[in-house]
């Protein structure tokens, strides 16, 4: 199953002359992710899985160390991700043409951004 979702990703991930542009370190996911296959499919594309352990199974048998800092981070990605759903225009895909999506992301970010230093200079004068 996964082969063919990655089918054809070799192209894309490679430039014409077969040097990678981007390929992820680690990957981190939560505990329904958590499945042997999964760490071996990962560990052999080089990539470090970071899942935390289900809590019955035995956590001396998996192939890697869980790093719960790097697990911590996650947070970051899910808040971001969370914040960017609340703007329905990003979240339900108004825009079809990726140029226009991207550019609606980034007045999003601006808009949140005005809005927290606003609330930050008001509880300054306060």
């Amino acid at each position: 199953m996964v082969d063919t979702l990655l089918c054809g990703a070799d192209e894309t991930l490679h430039d014409e002359h077969g040097t990678p542009m981007a390929w992820p370190v680690a990957l981190a996911g939560d505990k329904g992710y958590r499945a042997n296959w999964v760490d071996q499919y990962l560990l052999e594309l080089g990539i470090k899985p970071i899942i935390p352990s289900k809590e019955n199974e035995d956590r001396s048998l998996r192939p890697v160390a869980f790093d719960k800092a790097a697990y911590r981070r996650r947070s970051i990605i899910e808040c971001l991700i969370g914040w960017l759903k609340e703007s329905r225009r990003i979240a339900t895909r108004f825009e079809k043409k990726a140029i226009n999506f991207g550019a609606m992301v980034k007045l999003a970010f601006i808009h949140r951004y005005l809005r927290l230093s606003a609330s930050c200079a008001i509880s300054d004068i306060a």
